[in-house]
């Protein structure tokens, strides 16, 4: 190229960055002199000083321990925690049996199919049966649900009656009157539910009859309900049968946890089928634990305070990302800066002034959007390094400053500025289209979007909320999240498997839109490329309504 060309280029270039430099800068001047900008940024950082004023205060609060399993609670009032009822096999919800209390022996039955049908002894019956008594316990209320209400002075008389107007006449839990049959003077009882006696029983076909005795009372020393929490962490074991720290995910191999309170070995429960009771499956990929599959009662109460420190960092991080910065700030900084940035020039009727310059229309909506990125960008990626630095100096660890949060906030600050580019491009070209009611549109838009974020985060797999801006950048938030912790997926997974109950599971998930390749990286990129497209897209409506507008 000749001098004479070098020239005219850099004539050509130096006068496109003087006017996108001056359209630019003349709208940070703008919004720097509103009001209303001011306002709006001073409310989102207010809103993060809150945010964090409660992630403080939860600091310092000192932690209980959490009852996960609920097994130190005594659900029936018999002074015995649920924990100690499990051990001694009596159940937690009869007042009446608990360790130590008289417990149901039984000794044999005569089932519904068996030959023979009689049998004689002084037992503690249950069944059907008709009951030529010697001696009839009507005091008997071990078990109060089906036990025979005794009233022998007022027994209905159901002598002579077959069976089956017997069964209709009888309910559960009652006896009847059947007479002498044998002239011996006993009377014989139909008799259906839970009585103690001595005689002959007879079981008609059809119909069952178990019986045995009740074993002595001793008194047991009820357990404190403080031993009962806490009292079954998660155990982790290497190749060699050693316990690791679970957190280590590259060595969770093998089988895991053990019982450590024992209330799984009374029901020897394989609720993951693995064909090994009591046990607890870690499921990895690539080095990342990915499921967690325990059996009932198996590391179900751990220390919480192992673990709700970085859980419930993780999890302000997140919700604060995703909550405050993508759905609110991402949604009132563009509805108060963006909607404007041209409707208000041609109210105003500075436009012509502006455009009397050799400028093409659609370069001036662009470098309008740009001017209001440089402040609405510039603020919410400085005020997310901010926050970020804040929560990085309280949160768990060793360190000073945890340097891994840095990554995530800086993620969540783009993926806001990506956001607030979308969504002011679209406000942007609402009040071109409609300079009198595009606010309207804007607001029914704003809570169209701030309801499919909120859909997003709860299920990110829905495809309805997959049509807004918003879901794409919560995607963006958790393949970020992913890619500066790959272990945040095992943090999850132990959040679920084990109840900790810190609420990361709530807040974050993998990213779904990885092409089929699982891959953060992709998902971030997918993204990204999805946010860029909607913000050209309405750009170029906003350039095709406004260059067919007359400017006065």
């Amino acid at each position: 190229m000749d001098e004479k060309g070098m020239a005219l280029s850099e004539t050509v270039w130096t006068r496109l960055d003087r006017k996108a430099g001056a359209i630019v800068e003349l709208t940070v001047r703008q919004l720097r002199h509103r009001i209303s900008t001011w306002v709006v940024l001073g409310v989102g950082a207010l809103l993060m000083v809150l945010l964090l004023a409660f992630y403080v205060d939860s600091v310092r609060e000192t932690f209980e321990p959490i009852d996960n399993d609920g097994d130190s609670i005594d659900y029936d009032g018999d002074g015995y925690p649920m924990g100690q009822e499990r051990i001694y096999g009596t159940p937690d919800w009869d007042q009446n049996q608990y360790p130590g209390s008289s417990q149901f022996v039984r000794e044999s039955y005569i089932d519904s199919n068996d030959e023979s049908r009689n049998f004689y002894g002084n037992k503690s019956w249950d069944g059907w049966a008709f009951f030529e008594a010697s001696w009839i316990d009507v005091d008997y209320e071990r078990e109060y649900w089906n036990y025979v209400d005794w009233n022998l002075n007022d027994m209905e008389d159901c002598s002579g009656l077959d069976l089956e107007d017997l069964q209709e006449m009888n309910g559960w839990g009652n006896a009847c009157d059947y007479g002498d049959q044998d002239g011996d003077g006993l009377t014989t009882y139909f008799i259906s539910g839970k009585w103690r006696g001595e005689g002959l029983a007879y079981v008609p076909e059809q119909y069952y009859l178990e019986w045995g005795y009740w074993t002595e009372e001793a008194y047991i020393e009820p357990h404190s309900p403080d031993v009962y929490i806490n009292e079954d962490g998660i155990d982790c074991f290497d190749s060699s049968g050693d316990k690791v720290e679970c957190p280590a995910s590259d060595r969770l191999t093998g089988r895991h946890g053990f019982d450590d309170d024992g209330d799984c070995l009374i029901i020897q429960a394989d609720d993951n089928r693995n064909g090994v009771a009591c046990d607890v499956i870690w499921l990895s990929s690539n080095g990342v634990v990915t499921e967690i599959s325990a059996d009932q009662y198996v590391d179900e109460d751990p220390d919480e305070q192992e673990y709700i420190g970085e859980l419930g960092h993780r999890t302000f991080i997140i919700a604060v990302g995703k909550g405050a910065f993508v759905i609110l700030l991402g949604l009132f900084l563009p509805l108060f800066l963006a909607l404007g940035l041209v409707r208000d020039e041609t109210e105003n009727g500075t436009l012509h002034l502006l455009l009397s310059k050799p400028i093409h229309r659609a370069e001036f909506i662009v470098y309008r959007l740009l001017g209001y990125l440089a402040v609405s960008g510039t603020y919410v990626i400085a005020l997310s390094l901010v926050v970020g630095l804040v929560s990085s100096v309280l949160g768990p660890g060793d360190s000073i400053i945890r340097l891994s949060d840095m990554p995530v906030w800086l993620g969540i600050g783009l993926a806001t500025t990506l956001v607030l580019a979308a969504y002011g491009s679209v406000f942007n070209a609402m009040g071109l289209i409609s300079p009198k009611y595009g606010v309207y549109f804007c607001i029914v838009l704003g809570i169209w979007e701030f309801m499919m974020g909120f859909l997003s985060i709860i299920n990110p797999n829905w495809t309805v909320s997959s049509i807004s801006i918003s879901h794409w950048a919560l995607q963006m938030v958790d393949a970020i999240v992913l890619m500066a912790w790959p272990d945040t997926i095992q943090w999850a997974a132990m959040d679920e498997a084990f109840g900790i109950n810190s609420g990361l599971s709530d807040f974050w998930s993998p990213p779904v839109h990885t092409l089929g390749t699982q891959s953060a990286a992709i998902a971030f990129i997918n993204s990204t490329v999805i946010l860029l497209v909607v913000t050209c897209f309405w750009v170029l409506i906003g350039k095709s309504v406004f260059s067919r507008r007359e400017v006065m």
